[in-house]
């Protein structure tokens, strides 16, 4: 073992080609990571430009957001086509991501297909808060060959209870349909494919209330087997998952209301150009509605006279 003070021999001068050969490798490095990043930016923007260009409006990447369930929602086909599905994991669902203050809405939307019980596809508007208006269009998956049942139900501040249920004239598993939500200041309207199936007027004037308050568009796709199917007694089978439903054609003739204005984008002229915006049920399309009801409505909460043992609202009345 060499003394404390044995002269060890210095290598600083042959360390130092070694030290400039690192610092320029790191640099290097550096340089071109800073490349490959900004390359990457200009290929998203790009990419973010192309897909703008090729989607165009009413498409699922400009109008929606996912809110839960991320990795069960896709959005295909430039935009045009989004599913959301449901397996004993997650289920899925997205949002609007403006709000709107009366407006006319349609979606195509093509349901779970074969055994879908337990599931429920929903598709609805709902304003903020924890009392929030809400027009809601649910659709409750049955087992294979049992028809789905379309749950409709109108909330103002928190409050319900306005059930009507129906069963649908087609197989909505087969092909994309049209549901549309007609609001505007006069009225909610309710459509399949064209046809009404539900009109909620607005009656302030003799004490009901009547949502009035900005509403986002919702969808979701999730399991209520404790409920949902025949009262819960048919259960969700997992071994058919995932379970998906899908979307398209996506259009909103709306007016968007602004948090930062707190107004809409519809002036008082609107509301002659607009037709929608003063829109309610011709006699023609009343008696159509009518007969529809009649041949295809298993529930009205207006004739549920064990639920409401004091009667209902002068809407069961009037509408």
């Amino acid at each position: 073992m060499p003394p404390r003070n044995f002269p060890y021999p210095s290598h600083s001068k042959k360390s130092l080609p070694y030290l400039v050969f690192i610092i320029f490798f790191a640099i290097f490095i550096f340089k071109v990571d800073i490349v490959i990043l900004q390359y990457a930016i200009r290929s998203r923007v790009r990419s973010t430009s192309s897909q703008t260009i090729v989607t165009g409006n009413g498409t699922f990447h400009r109008h929606f957001v996912a809110t839960w369930g991320i990795n069960h929602v896709q959005i295909l086909e430039d935009g045009e086509l989004l599913t959301l599905s449901l397996d004993n994991v997650s289920g899925s669902g997205f949002e609007s991501k403006k709000e709107f203050l009366f407006g006319k809405i349609d979606m195509r939307i093509k349901l779970v297909p074969g055994n879908a019980a337990g599931t429920v596809s929903t598709y609805y508007l709902i304003s903020e808060g924890e009392q929030p208006d809400k027009i809601d269009i649910e659709f409750m998956g049955n087992s294979t060959g049992n028809p789905y049942t379309l749950h409709t139900n109108i909330f103002v501040h928190g409050k319900g209870e306005r059930e009507q249920q129906f069963f649908l004239w087609f197989d909505p598993t087969l092909d994309f349909h049209t549901y549309s939500i007609l609001w505007n200041p006069k009225c909610i309207i309710l459509y399949v494919d064209g046809v009404p199936i539900r009109e909620f007027k607005n009656l302030e004037g003799l004490g009901v209330p009547f949502p009035t308050r900005p509403m986002r568009l919702y969808s979701s796709l999730w399991n209520a087997e404790d409920w949902a199917t025949q009262g819960g007694n048919v259960k969700t089978d997992w071994n058919l998952a995932p379970f998906v439903t899908s979307y398209s054609n996506f259009s909103a003739d709306a007016c968007i209301w602004s948090h930062q204005t707190r107004r809409s984008s519809c002036n008082p002229s609107d509301f002659s150009s607009k037709t929608w915006l003063n829109m309610e049920l011709d006699g023609r399309s009343r008696a159509r509605m009518e007969r529809t009801r009649k041949g295809y409505m298993i529930y009205d909460f207006c004739r549920d006279k064990w639920r409401f043992l004091n009667g209902t609202g002068p809407e069961c009345q009037i509408n």
